[in-house]
């Protein structure tokens, strides 16, 4: 069977047009830094704080392009170091999540959200073409094997997300990927 390359996503920010221009200025447009493996995602060259009850994390990644709410996605150890009880949840599913302050550091304007901060459950984004060679289902929940990084292992619980608009790849945070020593080019195998 085909495998399916394993990427790690380190933490970062997803913002709407307005928390951009709050934070970065009026009429701020994100510039790329890298292009993503998911069409017309990137890393911008803007990076702002992340500040919780406990500590603060510098240096924090904006995805782009801008969305339409705001998420913050941090591994399970980041919120322990933020001192924020981040939800396992699917990107885009916020409602309740745990409350996060983002800060520019270079002028000091500072946003803080009541809710939006998660730990990404993990995901295989797929094309309907991709979906049907696996033999898989939008939101169907697989596992999926990675080997020969001298820490086989099996991620379940991972979520299988089917679009035309993505790329086949899957999406894992750091905690995962260091439990796995997923470095570099990475294939795992979906196995039910």
């Amino acid at each position: 069977m085909k495998k399916i390359l394993v990427e790690t996503s380190a933490r970062h920010i997803h913002v709407t047009q307005e928390t951009l221009e709050i934070l970065c200025g009026k009429g701020f447009k994100l510039e790329c830094k890298k292009e993503l493996s998911q069409p017309g995602q990137f890393a911008s060259t803007t990076k702002l704080d992340l500040v919780g009850p406990k500590n603060t994390i510098k240096g924090v990644s904006i995805l782009g392009p801008v969305r339409k709410e705001n998420q913050v996605e941090v591994s399970a150890t980041d919120a322990r170091t933020l001192g924020v009880k981040a939800p396992i949840r699917e990107s885009g599913d916020i409602a309740g999540s745990a409350p996060i302050t983002i800060v520019n550091p270079e002028t000091g304007a500072k946003v803080e959200l009541s809710e939006g901060c998660i730990v990404a459950k993990r995901h295989i984004h797929m094309t309907p073409a991709d979906a049907e060679e696996f033999g898989v289902k939008n939101g169907e929940i697989v596992s999926v094997k990675v080997e020969g990084t001298g820490r086989s292992i099996v991620f379940g619980d991972t979520v299988v997300r089917v679009s035309p608009n993505y790329a086949l790849a899957m999406h894992i945070d750091t905690d995962e990927s260091n439990a796995g020593c997923c470095v570099g080019e990475v294939y795992g195998e979906i196995v039910k």
